[in-house]
Formats: structure tokens, C-alpha cells, sequence
């Protein structure tokens, strides 16, 4: 935020007449006294000057007539002659406090302040109303105040400007500058009194609208810093520290709103900063983090792609751009901009892990551990670093670091969402015969994930056991992925008479599959809704406000899970099935569906659920309808049986 500097008000003195005696008697050198005079007022100032030297020819002692000349040559920056006039008429008459004021213009105009405000101090002596020199006595008593604060000397610069201020109690500058030096003293109370005392006696004073917008950011409301900003442009509609000041508050008010949870107002004052300076590279910025969160990503990247072109040290733009395209499965374009980025700042710690998972799903594992560790140099607190140094070592099939890796991101961030549920996934592959540490470990992690969301505790379902129970499903897989051969069958052959059925999809990127089964469900009467990127809070406002009677999750603690939306309990029945091989944790979660195989009936697992055994298999598979022909299978060939997995090597 920009401040403006002292600025002293170095005004030009005010015009100063000559002082004439009142009711002079009419005579020739009168006359043409007058008329010299009413030639300078039309600023004919060389034909009154002509008329000066003329009368002075006849009378060198005519005092009028000297200050007359002397204001003339004045204007035609003869200041040397000017004050010799002056200094003449001073000589003639000690008093005049006309001719004083002059000569402390000239002394100003030069530089001699303190000469300049004797001059004026000797006028007022003189003539204590003579306004023209207690104006000018202000200004340049102000003046003296601005010299005197920067050659450091700030007490004794604050206590010219009051002395000026007992001269003009109206002189808006001497106000004006005492806001500066306030502020510049961090005594913002102060300085904001005297800005608005400023703006009182001058209401068209910029300047100080300006300053006061600016302490007002500074402390962080950014409302009335907004409310001060508009006061100034209003009275000076091209004042570019204004406008830039202005861009910067709406760009900051935007960012807080939007955390408030209200993006398009963000967008909105983002959009608002761009009209007062259309070059400003973080509202841009920050309208592509706004446009990313809203799921706009195509306008995303174009606020990124300008951010960049506006301001070329901004790394920011370029890892977010890189995290987009990413997303988008554009590896080498996500590659291109993460590398760039670390071109600008070489320990950018995000855009050095963010490099890092790009080459873990490249299969790059030596660069992409290279990277991590990098990222974790740059940032020894970068708990998120951690956590994929353990994706990265759980995809090389070294569980035990894995692990290791998630818990040193759990010591930073012991809330770390990520880092605790692959952590418990985790486990489930080495931990054969630990099963009081493995149900520990989820019940724990239960207790405090659930401490995080507030949960429903009645609900308004109509207590009729006529009407048809209400189910829902909840999942990120309903897309070409393992689960989704399994749930087809159960969505399929539902009795859509007798259950009314809803779908919360979670999907990220929907595919055919994703297609065919909203299709499917909604041909049989059911109801799809897609949630993907709204908050767990509120997909739990929709399951409640849906009348849910039991509400089935289907992923556990694999990737991009709604557990937080049932950690809030939004309907009375709460379901775990087909995606993950063990308890949630969440005392929330009622039943976990399995089987006796699975799960056998004497088994000594603990489990936060009740466990309900489907007969015979809890799972159905359903092939893809473009699967081609069963083979033979191979050992009748081979004579011995041949394993295979499509697992990823850490369940192997």
C-alpha cells in the first residue's frame, strides 16, 4: 500500500496588495497610482510598471508606488530588484506590513525560510490583522516543520506545524503534515484526526482522503479504508495512488469474503479491483484461485496465464497453473510450469513437492523423492511434503517408510487429513496379526476426525412404515474404478417402487461409465446429484434436507472420501460397504457390510461398526459389457496355476 509522502503544501503566497490609505484626497499622482494599480490587477504588469518608475522619477519616496514596482518586477522574476523596492519602502516605512510580507515571499521563494517567516513574524508585529502575512507565516511555518522532520529533527518539525496552525487554525496542509509524521510514528489515532481536520477545512484535499484509507487498510478495515478511497477519487478521479490503493483493499476484501465462504462476492470486489487499475496482477491471481474453488478451471487458468504476463516474478500463478493442468492429466504442461516456477524462486517448497507427485505418477520415483526431499529442505514444517514422500514410498512398495513418513507429517500437523487416513490404509498392509493396534489406530483417528464436525443429532424423516425407506449411496467412484463393478449390480436391481434411492456423486473427472450409471438410475426413478467440490458440511445439509433413511458410503479411507460428511451424521442409519477392508472408526458409521469369509463370524477383529454378513459374498461384480470372451484358463495348458494382480504393488 502505497502512503503518500510529507507533501508539503509549498503553496505560492497569496497575492498581496499594496497597502493604500483610505480616503486619499484626488490629485494627478493619485490618479495614476490607482491606474498603475488597476493595470497590475488585469496582470498588465509591464504597462504598471512603466507607470511606477514614472511616478517613483518624480517621487523616490512614494511607498505605495515602490511595492507597486516591486510586484511587478516580481512577476517577471526579477526577485533582486523586487526586493530592493521592498526593502526601499521599508526603509521609508518601518510598519508597512505589505512591503514585510513581500519581502518574506522573496526570502520563500529562495529558500530562506527562516528569513521568510521573520519577515512575516515583523508584519504581524505591525499589523496584526494583516491576513496576507499570518496566511504566508503558516505556510511557510509548515514548510519549516517538513525540513525540519526530515533532517531527523521530528519533535521540533511537529511543533512548527502547531505554531502555524495558532497563525491559520484553517491551514488544511499544517493539518495534513501532522498526519504524516503521526503516522510515520505509529500513532494512528492521531494521524487519523488530523487527515480528517485537513479534509474538513479543505473537502477537496485528495491527499489526505488518501492517508486515511490507508491506516484504515493497514488495521484491516477495509470497508472504510474502500469508503475513504471513493472520497478521494471522487475529487480526483485520476489520482493513481488512489487507484492502485483502492485495487489493492478490494483485492484484500475479496479474499476475505471469499473466506468467509462467499466466492462470487470475492469475485465480484476481485473483478471491481481490475476496474481501478486493470494491470493489477493479484486480483488476477487471486480471481484464478476464486475461478479454481467455483470449479471454473478454464477461467482459472486464463487469471493465472495474466497474473504471469503482469507480474513475471509471480511463481504463484505458475504452480497453481501447474496444479490445473495436473489435474487435467497434462503432465508435461503441469511439469513445464512447476519448473518454471522454481526458475523464479528456486525453494518454492509447494511447487518442489508439487514437481515431486507429478514425477511419482510418472513413475520417476528417484526425481520425485528428489524433489520431496527438496521441498521438505526448503520447508522442514511442509507437513503436506511428508505426506506424499509416504505416497511416494507406499507406491515403490516400502510400506514401512510410508508409514514412517505419514507419522512425521501427523507430528506437524496432527489434524492432517491426507497424511492420518493413508496412514491407517497403510497399515492394513503390514499389520497381519497386529489387530488390537490396527483397530486402535482407526478408533483414535475416529474419535478425532468426528471432534471436527458438528453432528445431527434428529432428523425429520416421516416416521410412516408405509412409505418407501430412503437410501443413499455416496462415492467418488462412480466412474471406470474398481468399486464401480461392484455397486452396478445393487443400483441396477434396487426395487425402485419400494426404495426411493439417491446418488451423492463425488466424481472428479466424470467419464462414459459416470454417464451410464446416472442414466441408469435416473431411467429407473431414482436421483442423481453431483457434489464434487462442495464442502462435506454442506453435502451433509443436503443428505439431511433429502430425508435420508440410510446413507451408504462406499470408499472408507481411500481417495477423496466423504467420511467428513458422515462424521456429521446427516441421516439416523449410517453405512460403510465395498471400498475399503476395514473399520471407518467413526462412531458415527453404524454397520459395515460384509461377509462370513470376509469377516468370519469367530473373528477376533475389533470393529467400530456392527458388522452385517450378506450370504454367501458381500460383493457382486459386474464385467464391463465390452469385455471379450472368457479364455481357458491357462494351467490346463500349463499343467500348474499362474497368480496374477492388478493391485498396485503395496497391497501385492
Amino acid at each position: 500500500m502505497v502512503e503518500l509522502e510529507d507533501n508539503t503544501e509549498r503553496e505560492n503566497s497569496p497575492v498581496v496588495e499594496n497597502g493604500f490609505t483610505n480616503g486619499s484626497l484626488s490629485s494627478p499622482t493619485n490618479d495614476t497610482l490607482s491606474y498603475a494599480n488597476v493595470l497590475r490587477a488585469r496582470n498588465k504588469f509591464s504597462d504598471a510598471l512603466t507607470l511606477y518608475e514614472a511616478m517613483l522619477e518624480k517621487d523616490s519616496k512614494n511607498v505605495e508606488a515602490l511595492i507597486g514596482k516591486g510586484i511587478c518586477l516580481q512577476t517577471q522574476s526579477k526577485g533582486n530588484l523586487a526586493f530592493d523596492c521592498f526593502s526601499e519602502a521599508i526603509r521609508l516605512d518601518p510598519g508597512n506590513a505589505c512591503a514585510l510580507t513581500h519581502c518574506g515571499i522573496l526570502h520563500k521563494e529562495e529558500g530562506r525560510l527562516v528569513e521568510a517567516a521573520e519577515s512575516y513574524q515583523r508584519a504581524l508585529m505591525a499589523d496584526a490583522s494583516y491576513k496576507p502575512a499570518a496566511e504566508c507565516l503558516a505556510i511557510v511555518l509548515t514548510d519549516l516543520g517538513t525540513s525540519l522532520k526530515l533532517a531527523g529533527n521530528t519533535q521540533e518539525g511537529i511543533q512548527k506545524y502547531y505554531e502555524a496552525l495558532k497563525i491559520d487554525p484553517h491551514y488544511a496542509p499544517a493539518y495534513y503534515n501532522l498526519g504524516v509524521v503521526y503516522s510515520e510514528m505509529m500513532q494512528y489515532d492521531s494521524a487519523l484526526g488530523c487527515y480528517e481536520k485537513a479534509a474538513l477545512e479543505r473537502p477537496m484535499y485528495a491527499e489526505a482522503y488518501c492517508n486515511m484509507g490507508v491506516i484504515y487498510k493497514n488495521r484491516g478495515d477495509l470497508e472504510m479504508a474502500i469508503t475513504c478511497y471513493e472520497r478521494c477519487l471522487a475529487v480526483s478521479p485520476n489520482f493513481e495512488i488512489a487507484k492502485n490503493n483502492m485495487a489493492i483493499a478490494l483485492t484484500d476484501l475479496g479474499t476475505k469474503v471469499k473466506l468467509e465462504g462467499d466466492v462470487s462476492q470475492g469475485v465480484e470486489y476481485y473483478k471491481k479491483a481490475l476496474y481501478y487499475n486493470w494491470h493489477y496482477a493479484d486480483a488476477m491471481y487471486n480471481l484464478g484461485v476464486a475461478y479454481g474453488e467455483m470449479l471454473k478451471f478454464d477461467r482459472a487458468i486464463v487469471f493465472y496465464e495474466l497474473a504471469f504476463h503482469f507480474n513475471p516474478h509471480c511463481a504463484e500463478a505458475c504452480n497453481n497453473l501447474g496444479v490445473l493442468y495436473k489435474d487435467r492429466d497434462n503432465l508435461d504442461k503441469a511439469v513445464e510450469c512447476y519448473q518454471m516456477a522454481l526458475s523464479i524462486k528456486p525453494n518454492f517448497a509447494q511447487s518442489l513437492n508439487n514437481l515431486g507427485v507429478v514425477y511419482t505418477v510418472q513413475g520417476k520415483m528417484d526425481a520425485a523423492a528428489d524433489m520431496i526431499e527438496k521441498a521438505i529442505l526448503a520447508n522442514p514444517t511442509y507437513a503436506e511434503a511428508f505426506n506424499n514422500l509416504g505416497v511416494l514410498y507406499r507406491d515403490a512398495g516400502n510400506i514401512t517408510a510410508a508409514i514412517d513418513a505419514y507419522e512425521e507429517c501427523l507430528k506437524i500437523d496432527p489434524d492432517s487429513r491426507n497424511a492420518g487416513q493413508n496412514r491407517l490404509l497403510a497399515m492394513n498392509y503390514i499389520n497381519e496379526g497386529l489387530d488390537d493396534k490396527l483397530f486402535e489406530a482407526h478408533r483414535d483417528w475416529g474419535w478425532r476426525f468426528t471432534r471436527l464436525h458438528p453432528q445431527y443429532t434428529s432428523w425429520d424423516n416421516i416416521k410412516d412404515p408405509e412409505r418407501p425407506i430412503t437410501i443413499g449411496y455416496i462415492s467418488p467412484d462412480f466412474f471406470t474404478h474398481s468399486v464401480s463393478y461392484f455397486i452396478e449390480a445393487p443400483l441396477t436391481h434396487h426395487d425402485y417402487t419400494k426404495y426411493r434411492v439417491v446418488v451423492y456423486s463425488a466424481v472428479v473427472k466424470a467419464d462414459a461409465k459416470t454417464f451410464r450409471f446416472r442414466d441408469k438410475v435416473l431411467k429407473k426413478g431414482g436421483e442423481w446429484k453431483d457434489i464434487y467440490g462442495i464442502d462435506e458440511k454442506k453435502i451433509a445439509s443436503m443428505v439431511r434436507e433429502d430425508k435420508v433413511d440410510i446413507l451408504v458410503e462406499l470408499t472408507g479411507h481411500t481417495a477423496n472420501n466423504k467420511l467428513g460428511t458422515m462424521a456429521c451424521r446427516p441421516a439416523p442409519v449410517q453405512v460403510t460397504w465395498i471400498g475399503y477392508p476395514n473399520t471407518t472408526g467413526l462412531p458415527t458409521v453404524d454397520y459395515r457390510i460384509t461377509d462370513s469369509l470376509a469377516d468370519p463370524p469367530n473373528t477376533k477383529q475389533k470393529q467400530v461398526e456392527e458388522l452385517v454378513r450378506l450370504p454367501e459374498c458381500f460383493l457382486c461384480y459386474t464385467p464391463s459389457p465390452e469385455a471379450g470372451p472368457v479364455c481357458p484358463t491357462p494351467a490346463l495348458s500349463n499343467g500348474f496355476v499362474t497368480f496374477g494382480s492388478f493391485n498396485n504393488l503395496a497391497k501385492v
